[in-house]
């Protein structure tokens, strides 16, 4: 895992100063892939007898998000920021304390403001469109983005943490997209993809990723045809991203942790998902 991160970062410094599309593409294989596969062991985590009413409830959550964000993004995309925040800082610091969680949670969405504001704002207007309020309350979000990053520092150095050390600074110094794809896959989606193949007592990654090949290929299938569809409304791709993000993330969410099963260990990656 600690290889894996090093290549994402030398990727990431590498995109940095690229143009646009090129952070986009990084963006895109970074959390619509790489990120996407804690997801996909969703439904490995839900008992056989519930999965027909968790697919159901899961596909309808996402439909309603995705024409949620279509006729209205400028709503939903504050909506999404503030549940992913709490999402953030609840997975991430479980036994953490309220600080430490708010802290996370913050610092994940907002902290890539904080030197990077004008192109933050940028991102939020794409993303929301033209009536969205949110790229004016950008210095909000720098601030306090800003604010919980010197928290999460003082953790790390009190714990000797690389990992919450390294995320925090990608968050802060490299552009937005890029700087927010390396945070989110440091600090939530490789260790929550580890918790998910331990918890499902797989032998490796590799084992795991087996397991999770059919949900994971029509996640792929269902956010590229969202992003393509959305290409309409916003060329640069920024908006189809974040859309297609949503439709799977906002499930992901809410649906799942009511759920999920919470009795320890499965084996549902050794047996395959029945």
């Amino acid at each position: 895992m600690s290889r894996g991160i090093a290549l994402l970062a030398v990727a990431g410094i590498a995109t940095a100063p690229a143009p646009l599309p090129v952070q986009l593409t990084f963006a895109i294989l970074g959390i619509g892939v790489v990120g996407m596969v804690h997801g996909a062991g969703d439904l490995a985590v839900v008992e056989e007898d519930r999965r027909p009413a968790f697919l159901g409830a899961y596909g309808l959550v996402s439909l309603v998000t995705l024409l949620w964000w279509t006729a209205d993004p400028a709503i939903a995309l504050p909506a999404f920021l503030l549940a992913s925040a709490v999402h953030f800082g609840m997975e991430d610091a479980p036994d953490g304390t309220l600080s430490e969680r708010i802290a996370r949670g913050v610092t994940l969405i907002a902290a890539p403001a904080t030197f990077h504001a004008a192109g933050y704002a940028d991102l939020l207007r794409a993303a929301g469109g033209p009536s969205s309020i949110l790229p004016g309350v950008t210095p909000m979000f720098a601030v306090a983005g800003g604010g919980g990053a010197i928290m999460l520092m003082i953790l790390a150095w009190r714990r000797h943490d690389v990992r919450l050390a390294g995320g925090v600074t990608a968050l802060l110094l490299l552009p937005p997209l890029v700087g927010f794809t390396l945070g989110f896959l440091i600090l939530h989606a490789l260790p929550q993809t580890a918790e998910r193949r331990d918890r499902l007592e797989c032998a490796g990654t590799i084992a795991y990723l087996r397991t999770v090949t059919p949900v994971f290929a029509a996640a792929m299938l269902l956010a590229g045809v969202v992003a393509v569809l959305l290409l309409r409304f916003d060329p640069s791709g920024v908006r189809g991203l974040f859309a297609g993000i949503a439709a799977l993330a906002v499930p992901h969410l809410l649906v799942t942790p009511w759920f999920e099963r919470r009795s320890g260990r499965h084996r549902a990656c050794a047996a395959g998902i029945n």
